[in-house]
């Protein structure tokens, strides 16, 4: 089988190495906090000792790193990635980033014989440890599909978005619509605890009508229950709103409700909920309601 170089081993990270090798494959892991490589190994996860080294091991290379300055360090940077990036090797980066990041490493992978696909996910930390994530992709066809055993390793679907940068495209488009989705949650979970109706009992209406979203199912009890514990947190949901506020001016495109949800998230991160749950916003909404959501106020 392939032998994958994993690099970043986060809240996403690590359960998608994780499902790699319980799928057999040979996995050299690399993180900045080298400890978090540590309940790998006994799943049979080598360390490396750099991206490099990870890269000059690999047939494959997978990196998931938090945003665009730290993808271009561990690509670009001494003991990068490209330092050890072997001609014929393929390349995923499952980050989200700018189509420009991508663009850029797509041509310097291209400049020493191999292959880059910009393929960021859909699914949160559940997904990523159930090994279900969808891949959007972006690059040559081809190497995506000579591949796919990897990334359904990780994931169940892999859509094809068209060029290098089509997959960092569709990813800013479809976290857009979190960040709205999450907003429109709370807020009508805020109007129906206002008006005394019961918050299970709203949700379960909420799942079952066109208001109905993944944001509702994977949301709506973690917010009753007070459960802010992180499947993809605030700051990461406003670093990717503010890149999508950046691609549409560079496009062109007439986008007031992005950037209503980019404002609420600055004040969620600005309170220092930024390492919780995306869903700890409602505290925000809270404070001015003066009341929790789900609380028993009989």
């Amino acid at each position: 089988m392939k032998t994958i170089g994993f690099i970043g081993l986060g809240t996403m990270g690590l359960p998608m190495a994780a499902n790699l090798l319980k799928k057999g494959f040979g996995v050299f892991v690399w993180n900045r906090t080298a400890s978090k490589a540590d309940e790998l190994v006994p799943l049979g996860a080598r360390k490396a000792e750099s991206p490099a080294h990870a890269a000059r091991e690999a047939d494959v290379v997978v990196t998931m790193l938090s945003d665009d300055a730290t993808v271009l360090d561990v690509y670009e940077g001494e003991d990068g990635v490209l330092a050890g990036l072997r001609a014929g090797t393929a390349v995923f980066d499952s980050s989200t980033v700018s189509p420009d990041t991508s663009r850029r490493l797509h041509a310097a992978c291209r400049e020493r014989g191999a292959s880059f696909i910009d393929a960021p996910v859909t699914g949160s930390k559940p997904a990523a440890e159930s090994g279900t994530l969808l891949f959007m992709a972006g690059g040559d066809r081809s190497v995506l599909e000579a591949n796919e055993d990897v990334l359904l390793a990780m994931g169940r679907r892999i859509v094809y978005m068209g060029e290098s940068g089509a997959g960092s495209y569709a990813k800013l488009a479809h976290n857009t619509i979190v960040g709205i989705n999450a907003i429109g949650l709370i807020e009508g979970m805020s109007i129906a605890a206002k008006a005394g109706i019961d918050a299970r009992s709203f949700l379960e209406v909420v799942q079952s009508g066109g208001a109905a979203s993944k944001q509702a199912d994977l949301k709506g009890l973690k917010i009753i229950e007070r459960d802010f514990s992180n499947q993809f947190s605030g700051k990461l949901m406003l670093k990717d709103l503010r890149l999508a506020v950046q691609l549409i001016g560079e496009l062109g495109v007439t986008a007031p409700m992005l950037d209503l949800a980019r404002a609420q998230f600055e004040r969620g991160v600005q309170a220092g909920w930024g390492d919780e749950d995306l869903c700890a916003l409602v505290r925000w909404y809270e404070d001015q309601m003066d009341m929790v959501i789900g609380e028993d106020r009989r």
